[in-house]
């Protein structure tokens, strides 16, 4: 369990991560309302040098970033039902040539890639401290992850 005291260092957390990051990586994000789901993306964004605001897709469902390293996909499944509903998101993007981030996507896209990173997000009840808990799963995640 990493513990981030405040949205800066979740923020500098996902920056880390995202310098990590390689073409084809799925993260799925779960976590409550309010727990980091969107800081932690900001600052995988930033590691990949996005440009632009990397801004919760809440709305839209789904936003591709471009400008940096490797492009930056960012969904928010939290009302979508099925893979077959990401799937009809068409995204002008190949998943295999970007990074892939989704909120609210756990056994929604887990077929999108053998391998992804769930990151788990909780926030401390009247703290601003985030406890993450990143699971690997297939691939070479263990490995990449020893690195931060």
């Amino acid at each position: 369990m990493i513990e981030l005291a405040t949205p800066a260092d979740t923020h500098a957390f996902g920056r880390g991560l995202g310098e990590l990051l390689r073409a084809g990586d799925l993260l799925v994000l779960t976590g409550p309302l309010g727990a980091g789901k969107t800081a932690l993306t900001q600052g995988i964004g930033a590691g990949l040098g996005v440009r632009g605001p990397v801004v919760s897709p809440t709305f839209v469902i789904a936003r591709v970033h471009r400008g940096g390293r490797l492009p930056l996909v960012h969904v928010d499944a939290y009302r979508l039902g099925s893979l077959d509903e990401v799937d009809d998101l068409d995204l002008d993007i190949e998943v295999t040539d970007s990074v892939t981030v989704v909120e609210w996507g756990a056994g929604l896209v887990d077929r999108l890639s053998e391998s992804r990173l769930e990151v788990s997000i909780s926030r401390r009840e009247d703290t601003e401290v985030r406890q993450v808990l990143l699971k690997p799963v297939g691939g070479d995640w263990a490995e990449r992850l020893a690195a931060l």
